[in-house]
């Protein structure tokens, strides 16, 4: 496998990674103001 291959398969790795994060983030503050009413 070339160097090329390496760096797409990386950074689509960590852009599911961060969208997963950011997701669950966001998911965990919508709970957190539905709880409060």
């Amino acid at each position: 496998m070339s160097v090329l291959a390496f760096e797409i398969f990386f950074l689509v790795l960590l852009g599911i990674a961060s969208l997963s994060m950011a997701w669950f983030a966001g998911f965990v503050v919508y709970r957190l103001f539905k709880g409060q009413q």
